[in-house]
């Protein structure tokens, strides 16, 4: 999926637009996706898939794949959220369980579903914004802006060679996975847990061999301590982007103020 990210990054629709003016627009609806009501949090989400979708043409499968993985780590918290021990008041609990050989049960109440209600809206909001510049705006170009922004070099350095580590991982797990198919692997569960384990290894071993070879060669094209980025280029913002992102803005925050106000 790395792979993946990175070509739609670098080809889709909007990557030509200014990196500066995309990560400062997604920082601020990503503060407003924080804080606003929860209606208002249902449309900056559709609103971020509109752009992502409609103007910078990413392919909706991939998109969605992407959705829907991060949302998965949401339905874990769900059991926690929804569930509660304990002895529920006269009709505070939707569902009830008693544990067996205890006093205790184990309920859901309408406002645990309330809460989990709030939380996904709160949670698609923010992991739109953070989809549209993931996948809007090259790493390399984010790092340009996160060096206007005076981030420590070392900071910018410690990224680019993890981000590289990443292709390496993906290299390495893609090659152990085919050659354990070929070898006629995954023959039953017990089968898959030893490979499982073996993999594991194999893929720890084989990476940092790979990230050997990585730095030997930074070495040999005379790395002297520092990697140098390429000068950040200003680019202008088309007008219609531009009004219609300012345009949102104002009116998210103005329905936020009508809000508390009424």
């Amino acid at each position: 999926m790395i792979r993946r990210i990175d070509a739609i990054s670098c080809s889709n629709a909007l990557s030509r637009i200014s990196p500066m003016w995309k990560s400062l627009f997604a920082a601020v609806m990503f503060t407003l996706a924080y804080v606003l009501h929860p209606a208002l949090q249902v449309l900056i989400t559709l609103w971020m898939m509109l752009w992502c979708l409609q103007y910078a043409k990413i392919p909706p499968r991939a998109y969605g794949q992407l959705f829907g993985t991060a949302l998965l780590f949401y339905g874990l918290s769900l059991p926690a959220l929804l569930v509660e021990l304990g002895r529920p008041a006269a009709g505070e609990a939707a569902l009830c369980l008693r544990i067996p050989g205890t006093a205790q049960f184990l309920y859901m109440a309408p406002a645990g579903g309330m809460r989990a209600a709030l939380l996904l809206a709160r949670v698609s909001a923010c992991l739109a914004c953070c989809l549209f510049i993931m996948l809007t705006t090259p790493f390399g170009e984010l790092l340009q802006v996160l060096r206007r922004l005076r981030m420590p070099q070392i900071v910018l350095e410690l990224m680019l060679v993890m981000y590289r580590f990443l292709f390496l991982l993906d290299d390495a797990a893609h090659g152990l996975l085919l050659a354990r198919r070929l070898r006629g692997g995954h023959r039953g569960f017990r089968s898959k847990l030893r490979e499982a384990a073996s993999m594991a290894a194999s893929l720890f071993a084989n990476t940092m061999h790979r990230y050997y070879g990585l730095s030997q060669g930074l070495t040999a094209r005379g790395f002297t301590g520092e990697i140098l980025l390429p000068p950040y280029v200003k680019r202008e913002v088309p007008r219609r982007f531009a009004l219609e992102a300012y345009a949102g803005i104002v009116l998210l925050a103005a329905a936020q103020l009508w809000m508390l106000y009424t």
